[in-house]
């Protein structure tokens, strides 16, 4: 334990000092000025140094460096007309709610993309030309066609009833697509009157709802037939002006969960991306903790363990993760102010059915790393206890062991836990696993087996 705590000391000497040492080195051989080496000297104290400890103290800091609201793309989207990022037949709205924990008032943005057999029926309804509508092949399982989650056999036996509400809502007195009022019926009653699944879709840090990447997710599944409920959080998009926070997010997302399962009671799935997966697990935890129903199942795609082992991993963290002081003053602070997004706890919380997707060659939340520390056999102490620390800088936040950990903490009656893995030569990174051909298919079948099941 001695020769450790030795070898430990000397490699954290070593770390702290090289930068300075290079730069006073080269000083002391004359192969740079007195001025020059103070200047080097100077930023790496306030690189490495300052900026750290003003990052333990300033919760501010935090949030805006976890949640990156101030990072916004593409220039000049307009939330409020979603047609104009390439998606027809979208409602754009606001969900309203209190927030007890802050006592604020909170308006979260949303947009409705209907599913595209709706788009299809009343393409004159809602304006739409279809000559622009996406003509694809549904999978198909034993034989079956799917339908937002569904399997219908015969569509025309189904057909009659279906539609009487919408058609009601389109023949009523007066009505106008574009009037606030009349859309809101329109949508609400798509919703109640079809036996379309619900994608609750929780997106990650930076942008907003239409971001281009998250808008081929949202066409991808309305091409299943699926009705697309996608958000922005507080401080996000054109959801209210206010700093986010873990719980202040999570609420937001419960919010318009309630708000569905208000109008509908057909099956509604969620969909995290990123940091929308810890939303996602905290969310079904606090539905359990609270008794209300959950969603049917939930996809995580490209999802961490925790924060704390998120930012150890993280490319922006690079020049700082070896740092002796890294963890004191960085990951550890943001823990104590409740900034953890635990999906390697609140997995363990829920009972529905989980998927995982998760690209080889994410560099965000990188794959390879989690990959090798989960076929170890075994990990550092300092793994075990989730923490990031300058003897442990080989590590990152492991998909496989995300997967591992819900395998061994769920209970054997739960829903379980799928995992599929997309190959680095397909090049869909950290985004774009909306791109896989196979995408559809793996994930009609995994709705589509869980859309009755009780847990």
């Amino acid at each position: 334990m001695a020769m450790f705590d030795l070898d430990r000391l000397i490699t954290d000497l070593f770390k702290t000092t090289v930068l300075p040492g290079i730069a006073i080195g080269l000083w002391l051989t004359d192969l740079i000025g007195r001025c020059t080496c103070a200047v080097a000297v100077l930023l790496f104290l306030v690189g490495f140094v300052i900026l750290p400890i003003i990052f333990k103290y300033s919760y501010a800091l935090q949030k805006s460096i976890l949640f990156l609201t101030f990072i916004t793309y593409p220039p000049n989207l307009d939330l409020k007309r979603p047609e104009k990022s390439g998606l027809y037949a979208t409602r754009n709205f606001y969900v309203n709610h209190h927030d007890h924990e802050e006592d604020l008032e909170v308006n979260v943005a949303v947009w409705h993309v209907l599913p595209l057999d709706l788009v299809r029926r009343y393409a004159k309804e809602l304006h739409v030309d279809e000559r622009t509508i996406a003509n694809k092949t549904l999978p198909t399982i034993d034989g079956i066609t799917s339908n937002g989650g569904s399997i219908v056999a015969d569509e025309k036996h189904h057909a009659g009833d279906r539609y009487k509400g919408i058609e009601k809502v389109l023949r009523s007195d007066g009505f106008q697509l574009t009037d606030e009022k009349h859309q809101r019926d329109l949508f609400e009653e798509t919703l109640r009157a079809t036996t379309n699944d619900v994608v609750l879709y929780l997106h990650g840090n930076t942008a907003s709802r239409g971001a281009p990447h998250r808008v081929e997710l949202y066409q991808m599944l309305r091409a299943l037939n699926y009705h697309v409920i996608a958000i922005d959080y507080r401080g996000y998009g054109d959801s209210a002006n206010l700093s986010p926070s873990e719980l202040g997010v999570v609420y937001d997302a419960l919010a318009v969960y309630q708000y569905i399962t208000s109008i509908t009671n057909n099956p509604v799935y969620l969909w995290g991306h990123s940091l929308g997966t810890g939303v996602s697990t905290h969310l079904l935890s606090l539905l359990t903790e609270m008794s209300l129903p959950g969603p049917k199942a939930v996809v995580l795609e490209s999802p961490f363990n925790n924060i704390k082992e998120e930012i150890c991993a993280h490319p922006f963290s690079k020049l700082y993760r070896h740092l002796p002081w890294f963890d004191y003053l960085i990951s550890r602070p943001m823990y104590k102010n409740k900034l953890r997004f635990e999906s390697d706890q609140h997995i363990a919380e829920f009972r529905q059915p989980v998927l995982i997707l998760h690209a080889e060659d994410d560099l965000v939340v990188p794959f390879e790393l989690g990959y090798k520390v989960s076929v170890m056999g075994g990990a550092p102490r300092s793994l075990q206890h989730g923490w990031c620390s300058s003897t442990a800088f080989f590590y990152s936040p492991p998909l496989p062991q995300l997967y591992r950990k819900a395998l061994d903490m769920r209970g054997k009656s739960w829903g379980p836990i799928e995992f599929h893995r997309f190959e680095k030569s397909s090049h869909y990174g950290h985004k774009y696993i909306c791109r896989a051909p196979n995408l559809p298919e793996i994930i009609v079948r995994f709705f589509h087996a869980y859309r009755d099941a009780q847990y």
